[in-house]
């Protein structure tokens, strides 16, 4: 079941909500708990055990840890084997087999393991509580029911922000609740719902028509400029739009989340944008394996060493294929390039050219991620660095529908800026003004759903 769904929007969540409010705080997470469960059963009906069993599981390793005094790191890696294990095995079963069937010319037969989803940002989320347990830095929770409702709560389950036990602890026994906090809440899930339906719907089809070409590989430099830019602003808003759902819905249920994205898009080193886009990936990474595995607090040998274990991993998390190890490898080139030498360079130039070069490396990072095939990728760099292949005077004639989309790209570049904080917001008719357009937003968003079945969100494969 997707946020944008009509489904979603005016059955279940409105009988959701309505419970949820009806019933004494004290069985709030009991609502949401059964709640979550149904929401993830719905799309994933066989798996819904496969979640029940990671809750039973972890809540049994984090009260053996926190009880133990001599055991506390035999419980750790045993909970951390299992879930690692669960991911590893559901996730990337095919990949590896199909790995070594190409290395060793035999024909191993693939599994029937379908990825169920969801998993990589619930399994990061349990791998969360429980490391914080062994730390100390929070305390065990020892009602499985509540322990149940932070892994498996609707609104962050299948495609994050990955909310961190410490993040949400007193709030899953205590919250506040209040009209204004509900009209935040949904103010937020609008404007999330705006940026997906609206925007990144649309220039998906761009992207698609581009990247799902089968004569993707002979277009020139123009064309992948095109569906590059258009993949670029699709999953931004994808993305983004789905976090401001999620942190919208929190509020609704009286939780707190921390932010996922702020204005990647306007960085001006890629280190930078790396504070800016997928914030709570990028700092689960840095907290629970670069940290640990020294940081930069050692030899510079070692240093690059993490550097690039967290980056191959970053890559890796994102997919079962090689074109995201080698997308998390570039990462790790520039960044460590940006940190070793480029910042004193660039540190020089202009902010807008910083700006372009940062946002032209992104770019060149995106179609690493979006295209699969090595063949078609090397391909691609040939034709863009050669400007050889078909142009868009051949592309666009068979192409031409593709045309009305091209508006939904313009208001993508220009919402990636944060026009919103050049706007004082204190004169109250401003207020209404912004209630009235995301309340037609919302509407416009409602008819684009009804007349279009086209409604993916990139980040449920990952």
């Amino acid at each position: 079941m997707l946020f944008s769904s009509l489904t979603f929007l005016f059955i279940f969540l409105p009988l959701v909500l309505i419970l949820y409010f009806l019933v004494k705080d004290k069985y709030k997470n009991y609502i949401l708990l059964a709640a979550s469960l149904l929401f993830y059963s719905w799309g994933e009906p066989k798996y819904i055990l496969l979640m029940v069993i990671s809750i039973i599981a972890n809540y049994f390793f984090a009260r053996w840890l926190d009880k133990s005094s001599c055991h506390k790191k035999f419980w750790m890696t045993i909970a951390i084997i299992f879930n690692i294990g669960l991911l590893l095995f559901f996730k990337y079963t095919n990949f590896f087999l199909d790995n070594v069937n190409n290395l060793f010319g035999i024909d191993t037969p693939t599994l029937n393991v379908v990825l169920p989803i969801g998993i990589s940002f619930y399994t990061f989320q349990i791998l969360s509580y429980v490391i914080d347990v062994y730390r100390g830095n929070v305390a065990v929770q020892k009602n499985i029911f509540t322990l149940g409702t932070y892994i498996s709560f609707f609104p962050q389950l299948i495609a994050g922000p990955i909310v961190r036990y410490s993040t949400i602890e007193k709030q899953l026994s205590k919250r506040t609740h209040s009209l204004e906090k509900f009209c935040i809440g949904l103010r937020r899930f609008m404007i999330g719902f705006a940026k997906k339906v609206l925007i990144a719907n649309n220039v998906a089809i761009i992207a698609d028509t581009v990247f799902n070409s089968a004569s993707l590989s002979e277009y020139g430099f123009l064309i992948i400029l095109l569906g590059t830019l258009a993949y670029t602003l699709q999953i931004y808003y994808d993305f983004s739009g789905y976090s401001d759902m999620a942190i919208g819905l929190g509020k609704m249920f009286g939780f707190d989340f921390n932010e996922n994205f702020n204005y990647p898009y306007i960085a001006t080193s890629v280190t930078d944008f790396w504070r800016r886009w997928h914030i709570s990936l990028s700092t689960w990474f840095r907290d629970y394996v670069y940290i640990p595995l020294g940081g930069n607090r050692c030899s510079k040998l070692k240093w690059i060493r993490n550097f690039f274990i967290v980056w191959l991993l970053t890559g890796f998390w994102h997919g079962a294929s090689w074109n995201f190890v080698l997308w998390g490898l570039f990462y790790a080139v520039i960044l460590l390039a940006e940190k070793l030498f480029l910042n004193k360079w660039t540190e020089k130039l202009p902010i807008i050219l910083r700006w372009f070069l940062t946002f032209a490396v992104v770019n060149v990072a995106w179609i690493l991620f979006r295209v699969e095939n090595g063949v078609d990728l090397v391909a691609i760099f040939n034709n863009i660095f050669t400007f050889s292949g078909l142009g868009l005077r051949e592309f666009l004639p068979a192409n031409f529908s593709i045309v009305y989309y091209f508006v939904f790209m313009i208001i993508g570049f220009i919402f990636m800026f944060p026009w919103k904080n050049l706007i004082k917001k204190e004169h109250p008719r401003l207020a209404l003004l912004g209630d009235i357009i995301l309340i037609l937003l919302f509407i416009l968003g409602i008819l684009s759903l009804i007349n279009n079945s086209y409604n993916p969100f990139i980040y449920f494969r990952f």
